[in-house]
């Protein structure tokens, strides 16, 4: 299991846009992805449940990630988290 815990850059928070490409890294994951936020979980592969975070900016996002391919998909999410989802 990997837990990684990042602050929310990007000056509109996790819209529509920045939550559809990390629905679509967490997607291409074999592994489960929860997003924690507040000490709620929600599922990182579904666009509803990344939308319903209403994560802004500043705010403090925890990333679980567990299965088979949990590498690789940390290492996905770290380069969108990284790169401010293009924006």
């Amino acid at each position: 299991m990997i837990k990684r815990e990042y602050t929310l850059t990007n000056p509109q928070g996790l819209h529509a846009r920045p939550a559809s490409l990390l629905v679509q890294a967490a997607g291409q994951s074999r592994s489960e992805v929860i997003l924690i936020k507040n000490n709620k979980e929600y599922n990182a592969k579904s666009i509803l449940g990344v939308l319903s975070l209403g994560a802004q900016k500043g705010d403090s996002l925890v990333i679980r990630i567990e299965g088979p391919d949990e590498e690789e998909t940390d290492k996905r999410l770290q380069a969108l988290f990284a790169g401010n989802f293009g924006e």
